[in-house]
């Protein structure tokens, strides 16, 4: 398919200042004179801002990195991931087109979005809501037909559940993405033969799960959220602890968690404001009689019932239960989800542990590092998205 630029584009492009410093970090990932390599993270940003790609979004990106204009338009006609025109603003539905989905049905599909969308791929419908195109193999041929809407995988279609999905999305809500006929993933349609399906028993998949707790599907991305990363992958401790630049780019060769040897109080970076702002937390144990009655001693849970454990899966890093409130302190609790990493579901599991305001995670070393991670979902996300750094700066703000 030919992809060219839309001929309606905005005079200017320029990220947000929480996109504009995610998108510096994400630069600095890569060695110097290899800066290039961020091109697709970045395209993808203003895309996610914006809802499509446009030519001075593609510009800007192209300056950013260095690079002659002709080079990010490469990159960007080539993918399909990115739109050269705009979108739809609830969701741009992508039907596989290949062997298996129109064998199983897709041109059925196809005939709902002319129907339901608009007449023809890539324009908009009546009220703005939606755009669809027909793509190339999407790589869930044991669930076809399937489409992509948003950022996700609807499969197992069928002319009428696509339009219950459609008519569903129009109205505000989100349906879980995955298999739309009773699936667990991709086991026979028929049901299974011999092996079990590993996970069975769950509410859903893991890529189900994953999409429905980060509540990002969707939702495009504003800067309060990071892009969906790879929390099951991990790797060994460091011998040395990194300094923020080393520990982006070892980030950016391995996305999973990798957790720091023990650092000093004094050599952990918490100024004595912020280490004195952390104390004045009142702890939450069963050692207190308040909190004894408000909630269930997490510390004291086994390890196997916690909720981010694995099953037969332990810890050898050394743990301290951190400082925890009963209830925020009064003006209210902060917006966790400020803190890139930390999404609605994340920041529930939070509270409910004690945590409400960015001092209180500011104040983690790693022993606290690791006592959090082992009660929370996406072990390893602390480290990895850098929550108390983070939460540092917002605590000063």
């Amino acid at each position: 398919m030919l992809r060219r630029l839309h001929p309606d584009q905005p005079d200017s492009f320029a990220f947000t200042e929480d996109n504009r410093k995610w998108a510096e970090a994400q630069i600095r990932k890569y060695p110097e004179g290899r800066q290039a390599s961020a091109i697709i993270p970045l395209l993808w940003r203003a895309q996610e801002q914006e809802g499509w790609l446009s030519r001075p979004a593609i510009e800007h990106v192209a300056g950013m990195l260095g690079l002659a204009y002709i080079r990010a338009l490469e990159v960007a006609t080539f993918y399909f991931m990115f739109q050269l025109q705009p979108v739809g603003s609830v969701a741009h539905v992508q039907i596989c087109g290949t062997l298996s989905c129109m064998i199983c049905g897709a041109e059925d599909l196809m005939a709902v979005c002319k129907d339901r969308i608009a007449a023809r791929p890539h324009e908009l419908s009546a009220d703005g809501k939606f755009s669809w195109e027909e793509v190339e193999c999407l790589g869930a041929c044991a669930n076809a037909p399937m489409a992509q809407i948003g950022k996700d995988y609807y499969e197992d279609l069928t002319p009428e559940i696509l339009t219950g999905l459609l008519d569903r999305m129009a109205k505000g809500e989100v349906p879980a993405p995955g298999p739309q006929q009773g699936r667990f993933a991709s086991e026979p349609a028929s049901g299974l033969t011999s092996l079990p399906v590993e996970g069975e028993g769950n509410a859903a998949n893991a890529s189900v799960t994953l999409a429905r707790d980060i509540g990002d599907t969707l939702k495009r991305i504003d800067g309060t959220e990071v892009p969906l990363v790879a929390p099951w992958i991990r790797h060994p401790a460091d011998e040395t602890v990194p300094d923020e630049h080393e520990a982006e780019e070892i980030a950016a060769e391995h996305p999973g968690p990798r957790p720091s040897k023990d650092v000093p109080a004094d050599e952990s970076g918490i100024t004595e404001q912020e280490a004195d702002a952390g104390s004045r937390a009142k702890p939450r144990s069963s050692s207190d009689p308040e909190g004894e009655s408000k909630a269930v001693d997490v510390a004291s849970t086994d390890e196997s019932s916690a909720p981010g454990a694995r099953v037969g899966e332990s810890s050898d890093q050394p743990e301290r239960e951190p400082e925890r409130l009963d209830a925020p302190r009064e003006g209210g609790a902060d917006d966790l989800k400020r803190i890139n990493g930390i999404g609605p579901q994340l920041e529930s599991t939070l509270n409910e542990l004690g945590f409400y305001h960015f001092d209180q995670i500011a104040s983690w070393g790693s022993e606290e590092i690791a006592w959090v991670d082992n009660r929370v979902r996406f072990k390893g996300r602390i480290t990895r998205d850098d929550w108390v750094g983070q939460a540092r700066e917002l605590s000063k703000a």
